[in-house]
C-alpha cells in the first residue's frame, strides 16, 4: 500500500479524545478494523491519554485476514503534543512498521507551530522533474496524521466546513471537511449522536504529479469521514471512514470506542 495513504488509513482509524478544562489525566481506548470490499484487511488499537494540556497517543496496526498471505504488515504509531484553544499542536510523530523483512520509520518533531524536522527511513529515492517538492511555508501550522483526524468544535454543526493540513513526513495535502449529514450510532462503548463529513484530499507538494493513486484520491475518490463527540470535551474523533480507491472501498470501523478510566 501506498505508504502517504496507509498513514492516512491509520490516523482515520484513530480515536483521539482529548480533555477540556480538567487538569485530571484521562484515558481513552479505540479498536478499529479496516477492510476491502467487505473482507478484513487490518485491526488497529490505540490507547491515548491526556495529562492537563498534553497528549500522548500510543497505536498499533497489523495486517489481518488474507492481506497476511499477500502483505504481512505491522506497526506502531506514537503521537504527542500540547491542547490549544485552537487545536492540537503536535510535538512528537513516529511511526515505525515492518512488510514482510522490510522495515520502514517516519519520525517528525513540531516546534513552534511548524515542522522542524523529518527522518525517514529508508531515505527517499531521488526525485524527478515530475516531483513536486516542499516549500517552507508548507510546513507551517501542518498537523501529523494523527492530529489531523482530530476536531475541537462547539457542536456537530461546526465539525465540517474546515480544512487540515496535514503532513505525513514527505507529502503535504489540504484535507476539506464537508458536510453531508447528522445521525446516529451504537458501538460497544458509545451510543450517540454523530456527524459525517465528506473529505476532499487535495496534494499541496511532495508527491509525483501524474501519480495514479493520487489523481484519483483527488478527482474521483469518495472520501467519508463519521465524528462522534467525547463527552463533554468539545472533542469530535472518527469513529467511522470509507475510502474509495481504483479497486474498490475501504472501510475503518470502530469495533470500541471507551472511557478506560
Amino acid at each position: 500500500m501506498h505508504r502517504p495513504l496507509a498513514l492516512c488509513l491509520a490516523a482515520l482509524a484513530t480515536a483521539l479524545p482529548a480533555p477540556g478544562s480538567a487538569a485530571a489525566q484521562q484515558s481513552f481506548r479505540g479498536e478499529y478494523t479496516v477492510s476491502f470490499l467487505g473482507l478484513p484487511i487490518a485491526r488497529a488499537a490505540f490507547q491515548s491519554r491526556y495529562d492537563g494540556a498534553t497528549y500522548r497517543i500510543d497505536g498499533s496496526v497489523a495486517s489481518a485476514g488474507l492481506a497476511q498471505i499477500f502483505d504481512d504488515t505491522r506497526g506502531t504509531i506514537v503521537a504527542s503534543g500540547r491542547l490549544a484553544r485552537s487545536g492540537l499542536q503536535p510535538r512528537t510523530f513516529r511511526a515505525d512498521y515492518t512488510s514482510g523483512k522490510k522495515a520502514s520509520l517516519v519520525d517528525i518533531r513540531f516546534a513552534y507551530g511548524t515542522v522542524a524536522s523529518t527522518r525517514v527511513v529508508p531515505p527517499p529515492k531521488k526525485r524527478g522533474k515530475d516531483w513536486v517538492a516542499l516549500d517552507t511555508g508548507d510546513l507551517k501550522s501542518a498537523l501529523d496524521p494523527i492530529a489531523a483526524t482530530v476536531v475541537r468544535a462547539q457542536s456537530l454543526d461546526e465539525v465540517c466546513g474546515r480544512t487540515v493540513a496535514m503532513y505525513d513526513g514527505e507529502m503535504r495535502a489540504d484535507l476539506k471537511l464537508i458536510f453531508v449529514r447528522k445521525d446516529k450510532i451504537s458501538v460497544e462503548g458509545y451510543e450517540g449522536p454523530t456527524v459525517t463529513c465528506r473529505m476532499g484530499f487535495e496534494p499541496v507538494s511532495g508527491y509525483r504529479q501524474g501519480k495514479r493513486a493520487l489523481d484519483y484520491l483527488k478527482k474521483r475518490s469518495r472520501i467519508m469521514v463519521t465524528f462522534a463527540p467525547l463527552g463533554q470535551t468539545g472533542v469530535y474523533a472518527p469513529i467511522h471512514a470509507t475510502v474509495g480507491t481504483e479497486i474498490g472501498t475501504i472501510t475503518v470501523r470502530a469495533r470500541r470506542f471507551e472511557t478506560t478510566n
